[in-house]
């Protein structure tokens, strides 16, 4: 009856042991970049990546500086710049609404400026923007200076990542590691070779890439830059699961080893008599 009873305790130590294992390689994650290329290689050479620069769509706010000889007009052209709601995101990744200094680009590509009138700047780089008001300006005021830029350059980050939502950046720029550090890194729960990039072309068709960022290959995708209103999500693996059971799993660990300190004593009080 003893040695049956023994028996039983070290089979359930054996257990115990198993389902403790178990339960902590179920938490362990790979989480590295680029794993195709060697810790021991210093230099790896990528092929050249050709930046090409976003272009105006519609709903895009431009804050638009144009500079003048006269300091009156400079005022006026540079108070023209309309506020308008954007969503946003704090330095903390918290998202909300900000107000951003701009001229909305309205359904028809055009923004509309003081003096000047509307200017149809849908389907431009900026560099094509700030040269064409320029050269409108130019029929009103002598030697104006232009300066224009994205005021709602903005990416969405969602899924398996410290700190999701949407970040307004000031930079047009801007690479899908980039963002991924805006938004604190992945979290050891992300797909790091399923990372799906969705973006919307100029005539609104919608796109979905999927990149995997264990590869070096990503550096010269020609996703790798983003564009204004690109959504990036980080797909959860299969462990999410997993680890949302830990604290059942802890739960269930901690009653089994009560019920073994409990045997255990009974077992010693048992062999006493």
């Amino acid at each position: 009856m003893k040695e049956n009873l023994n028996g039983s305790i070290i089979y359930l130590f054996i257990f115990i042991t198993l389902l403790i294992t178990i339960s902590s390689c179920s938490s362990i994650k790979d989480v590295k970049y680029f794993k195709d290329i060697p810790d021991s290689v210093q230099r790896v050479e990528l092929a050249k990546l050709h930046y090409t620069d976003p272009v105006v769509q519609t709903d895009d706010i431009l804050s638009v500086n144009i500079q003048t000889a006269d300091p009156t007009a400079t005022v006026a052209l540079t108070q023209g710049n309309v506020q308008n709601s954007a969503v946003g995101s704090s330095s903390v990744g918290a998202t909300g609404t900000q107000t951003i200094a701009g001229y909305l680009v309205d359904k028809n590509g055009m923004i509309e400026l003081p003096v000047i009138g509307k200017i149809e700047v849908r389907g431009l780089t900026i560099e094509q923007a700030r040269e064409l008001i320029r050269s409108n300006a130019a029929k009103f005021y002598r030697d104006p200076t232009v300066n224009i830029r994205f005021a709602n350059f903005r990416v969405n980050i969602l899924g398996e990542v410290n700190k999701p939502g949407t970040y307004v950046l000031s930079n047009e720029k801007v690479t899908i590691l980039d963002a991924l550090g805006l938004a604190g890194d992945m979290t050891i729960y992300g797909k790091r070779d399923n990372v799906v990039l969705i973006r919307q072309d100029d005539n609104g068709n919608r796109m979905l890439v999927h990149l995997d960022l264990t590869s070096s290959k990503v550096l010269s995708s020609p996703y790798y830059y983003l564009r204004q209103n690109d959504y990036i999500y980080v797909e959860p693996s299969k462990t999410k699961l997993v680890a949302s059971d830990a604290i059942q799993t802890r739960n269930i660990a901690i009653g089994t080893s009560v019920l073994s300190i409990v045997i255990l004593l009974f077992t010693a009080i048992y062999n006493h008599k």
